[in-house]
């Protein structure tokens, strides 16, 4: 079967993430999203497991879902368009802080287990190590290779996955922390790793250009800090929905359809810079001023588009899989609308969206442009048509700060906030429920 799923996420145990994060509201979302299996995130924090256990029970092999009185209370919260029975699969990120090679290094992981037992066994180990207790997303002081070491004596089902591997500060190839090689890394257990993530800073024609990562499946994924962002990254398969073909997968590519990607501007360390100064720059522009900010003469921020210009030895890719590039629904409505992507005008028009058309992955990727014209009219029409042909007017972001990707240019804005103002006061006429989706383009 054919379903998307996002691995990596956090709970509301972790800092810097919202308190809505609960399995309740992941499922509401999971299911507006169109995604059939989520990570749960923050795996190693005891109130974060004692809260699964409480409200999961396991389903098909290795996977999970809320119990039958919470699924019927979550039920009644999403858009019968969207319904669909959330799977979700036991995953958890560590941050690792060591030195190795007479430097400091600073790399986060994802890593996946088969079952709860499992999970309590890895946690009874880190807890020797370091504190678990005190963010869902710990940071420990041990090397790469000896927590894939302890993954793999834990559960020889456990999946080890890099994440968001060229993020500068914290990541495998990051150009503040991070390593040239994944050998470096994880020395003689590299045989082990089989799935990059890519992070939303990069897409695959980015990572395709390194032939050293040909051998490797990528992996995307929304490193979601609120139910809202669960799907900005994402990933397609065509295979059976339990653990061991899941991991099959992305172990050696069968069943793997591809990965629903950011464009990669939009990722906050796509460009090289210095927020604090407010300067953008391409790699060419960083390597004249020797990697120096001119304004403050302090080191620059280099990005991911730079770290793969460093280490790439191809001008062109070599895919292997699909992927499709698109922009998050309220962020196109943002634009459309004028106002804010979390403004009641968006969020309404949104809901409106999903409950005419069906989840919001089918009315980016999927969904006829003439069902889109009737549920939201002309000008949203045409935004999805244009994304959809990567027709995007895009604004990199560096350092820290997201960039902005436009769909209509100035001089067509306030035509535009016009047009939509219009439409969204209009009552909708009712239309026909689609097909199930599929992942074309």
């Amino acid at each position: 079967m054919k379903f998307i799923a996002d691995l990596h996420i956090h709970s509301h145990y972790s800092r810097a993430t919202s308190k809505t994060l609960d399995p309740e509201r992941l499922s509401i979302w999971a299911q507006k999203k169109g995604i059939a299996l989520i990570g749960t995130g923050d795996f190693t924090h005891p109130g974060w497991v004692s809260e699964l256990n409480d409200k999961l029970i396991e389903t098909e092999e290795g996977l999970y879902q809320l119990r039958p009185q919470l699924q019927k209370k979550v039920s009644s919260q999403v858009p019968p368009s969207c319904r669909g029975n959330t799977r979700f699969l036991l995953s958890g990120e560590i941050s690792c802080i060591y030195k190795k090679g007479g430097r400091t290094r600073k790399l986060h992981h994802l890593i996946l287990m088969p079952h709860m037992s499992s999970v309590i066994r890895f946690n009874e180990r880190l807890d020797r190590i370091g504190n678990i207790s005190s963010d869902g997303r710990p940071i420990l002081g041990i090397d790469s290779r000896d927590l894939l070491e302890i993954v793999l004596e834990t559960d020889e089902r456990a999946f080890f996955i890099p994440a968001h591997i060229w993020t500068p500060w914290f990541s495998l190839f990051g150009s503040k922390s991070g390593f040239d090689a994944i050998e470096e890394c994880f020395e003689d257990l590299t045989s082990h790793i089989h799935a990059l993530e890519t992070g939303l800073s990069s897409d695959p024609p980015m990572n395709r250009c390194l032939s050293v990562l040909d051998r490797y499946v990528l992996v995307s994924n929304s490193d979601a800090h609120s139910p809202g962002k669960l799907g900005r990254e994402a990933n397609m398969f065509d295979t059976d929905l339990d653990y061991d073909h899941v991991i099959r997968a992305m172990t050696d590519g069968r069943g793997f359809g591809g990965t629903i990607e950011f464009f990669p501007e939009e990722g906050k360390y796509h460009l090289d810079g210095h927020r604090k100064c407010r300067i953008r720059l391409e790699p060419q522009e960083t390597i004249e001023l020797e990697g120096l900010c001119p304004v403050c003469q302090r080191p620059l921020t280099v990005g991911v588009l730079n770290r793969v210009h460093q280490l790439s030895d191809r001008d062109s890719p070599q895919l292997s899989k699909d992927f499709v590039s698109l922009i998050p629904l309220p962020e196109v409505l943002s634009e459309l609308l004028g106002c804010g992507p979390a403004t009641k005008k968006v969020t309404g028009l949104y809901e409106r969206l999903i409950s005419q058309v069906g989840p919001e992955l089918e009315i980016l990727m999927n969904a006829p442009l003439t069902k889109l014209k009737q549920a939201g009219g002309p000008v949203l029409a045409e935004a999805v048509r244009r994304m959809r042909r990567n027709q995007v007017i895009r604004e990199g972001g560096y350092d820290g700060q997201f960039g902005v990707m436009r769909l209509f240019e100035k001089s067509e804005r306030e035509a535009i906030a016009g047009q939509m103002a219009l439409f969204a006061h209009q009552t909708p006429k009712p239309i026909r429920k689609g097909n199930t989706p599929s992942f074309r383009d």
